[in-house]
C-alpha cells in the first residue's frame, strides 16, 4: 500500500514515529543549543510518555518506527550502499565506511541514530574531551520536519540546522527503498539541497484540503524553498492555492503547528496573538496561474476566500499569561487520528477547557487505553497524554508523528 495523505485530519490509517533512544543522552547543559534544545529530558520518563502515544495510536492506525524500518531496508544490498555513500558525502571517514560495510542492520542503525564516538588521542583524553564521527539524533522523535506526504508523493525535509542533516538521508532512504512508504516520487529532495537560503521542515507544511495547502514562513523554513515546493505541487499535484502565515522570529514560534493545527472540518486551535487583534501575523495567498501574491486582511479571511471558514479554539484560553504559558509547552500542537478526535498533552488545563466548550470531550490515554468503546465514539474527543518531559524537547503530537496514509474525507 503506498502512502497518501490529502489531509490533516482525515482518519488516520499508516504513521511514522520514533521512540526516542539513546541518542538524548549526547544532549548536555553545555551543548543543548547546538542540539536545538531549551532543557534536558529524562530519558526514562520520555520513553514512557511515548510508548503511551504509540500505544493511542495504535488503536486507530498501523504504527512504523523508524528505527525498525531502518534495519529492514540495510538487508538490501542497495539500501544499504546508498546510506553509507550518502552519509559518507556528509561525514568523510574511510575508517567508518569500511565498519559501515560489514556490521549487521541493527548495529548500524544504531551508529546513525544515537551517534559514533570518534577515537580520542592522549591530549583530549587528558582534557576530557570527546567528540562524534557521526552526530547523535536527539530531534529524530521529531519526524514530521524531515518528511512529509503530499497526496502520493513524498517531500524530504531541507534541515534549517546541519545537526538534523543526516535525519534528512534516513527519511530520504525509507521513502526510496521501504514499501511501507513506497510513493509517486519525490516533489522535493532537501537531502540534496544546500544552498544556504533553502530550508524546508513539515512543522511549516499543512495540507488542510487536497488543492489547499497552509505554510509557515519561518526561521526553519525560506521563501525560496516555499516557492519551490509551491511551483512543484502547482505541476505534480492537485493543489491550486497556498496560504502563506508570515511568522515571527521567536523561539515560542520555530513553526507553523507550534502556533496552528487543524483538528475538525470546521475548527482549528490557535495560539490568539498570532492570529488576533494588533499582534496578528501577516498572511499572504498564491494562487496556481496567477503571478506574485495576495496580501489578506487576516489569516481567517484567507481561509474564506478558498471555501475553508475555520472557526478557532483559542490554546491557553481567554488570558494572556496562560496563552503565552500553554503554547510554549505545545498547546497548539494536535495529531488528529479522524475528523474530531485529536490527541494532545494533558498538562495544558486552560486550553482543554476552550475545548470542551467546543463540543469536546476529554479522555485521559489511560481511560482510553483501558476501554474498547472510545474508537467508536461519535462524539469529539481529545485523548490526553502524558507529555512533561516530551514537550522539553519543544514539540507536540503532530511533530511527532509522520502520516504516511489517511483516508479522504
Amino acid at each position: 500500500m503506498s502512502v497518501e495523505v490529502t489531509s490533516e485530519i482525515g482518519q488516520l490509517q499508516t504513521v511514522l514515529v520514533h521512540t526516542p533512544g539513546a541518542e538524548l543522552g549526547a544532549v548536555t547543559p553545555g551543548n543543548r543549543e547546538d542540539y536545538l534544545y531549551d532543557d534536558i529530558i529524562d530519558l526514562e520518563i520520555a520513553q514512557r510518555e511515548h510508548r503511551q502515544f504509540v500505544s493511542v495510536l495504535r488503536r486507530f492506525a498501523t504504527v512504523y518506527q523508524v528505527r525498525e524500518l531502518l534495519a529492514e531496508i540495510l538487508s538490501q544490498p542497495e539500501a544499504r550502499e546508498f546510506l553509507i555513500t550518502k552519509t559518507m558525502d556528509v561525514l568523510s571517514s574511510d575508517a567508518l565506511s569500511q565498519r559501515l560495510g560489514i556490521l549487521p542492520p541493527a548495529q548500524i542503525v544504531d551508529m546513525l541514530i544515537e551517534g559514533t564516538r570518534e577515537e580520542t588521542g592522549p591530549i583530549a583524553r587528558a582534557l576530557n574531551e570527546e567528540g562524534f564521527a557521526f552526530p547523535p539524533l536527539p530531534n529524530l522523535f521529531f519526524p514530521r520536519d524531515i518528511g512529509m506526504v503530499i497526496g502520493r508523493r513524498a517531500v524530504v525535509g531541507a534541515m534549517r540546522y546541519d545537526v538534523r542533516w543526516t535525519e534528512e538521508l534516513l527519511i530520504k532512504a525509507l521513502f526510496t527503498f521501504h514499501p511501507a512508504l513506497a510513493n509517486e516520487g519525490l516533489l522535493y529532495d532537501g537531502s540534496e539541497e544546500r544552498r544556504s537560503n533553502y530550508t524546508l521542515e513539515g512543522g511549516d507544511v499543512h495540507y488542510l484540503r487536497p488543492d489547499l495547502l497552509v505554510v509557515g514562513f519561518s526561521e526553519r523554513s525560506s521563501p525560496a524553498a516555499l516557492d519551490e515546493l509551491c511551483d512543484t505541487v502547482f505541476t505534480h499535484g492537485t493543489v491550486t492555492d497556498v496560504i502563506v502565515v508570515v511568522m515571527p522570529k521567536a523561539p515560542t514560534a520555530i513553526h507553523l503547528d507550534m502556533i496552528f493545527t487543524h483538528v475538525d472540518r470546521e475548527l482549528c486551535v490557535i495560539y490568539p496573538p498570532f492570529f488576533v487583534g494588533p499582534e496578528r501575523l501577516a498572511v499572504l495567498h498564491r494562487r496556481k496561474g496567477e503571478e506574485g501574491v495576495r496580501e489578506m486582511p487576516n489569516f481567517f479571511e484567507a481561509l474564506r476566500d478558498v471555501g475553508l471558514p475555520l472557526e478557532p479554539v483559542l490554546a491557553g484560553g481567554q488570558h494572556r499569561t496562560s496563552q503565552e504559558r500553554e503554547q510554549w509547552s505545545s498547546a497548539c500542537n494536535f495529531l488528529a487520528m479522524r475528523p474530531g478526535t485529536i490527541i494532545s498533552y494533558r498538562r495544558n488545563d486552560q486550553t482543554l477547557c476552550e475545548l470542551q466548550a467546543a463540543g469536546f470531550r476529554v479522555v485521559p490515554a489511560v481511560n482510553f487505553l483501558a476501554f474498547d468503546d472510545w474508537t467508536d465514539a461519535k462524539h469529539r474527543t481529545v485523548i490526553t497524554i502524558d507529555g512533561a518531559e516530551l514537550a522539553r524537547g519543544g514539540g507536540g503530537p503532530r511533530c511527532m508523528s509522520l502520516p504516511l496514509r489517511r483516508a479522504p474525507l
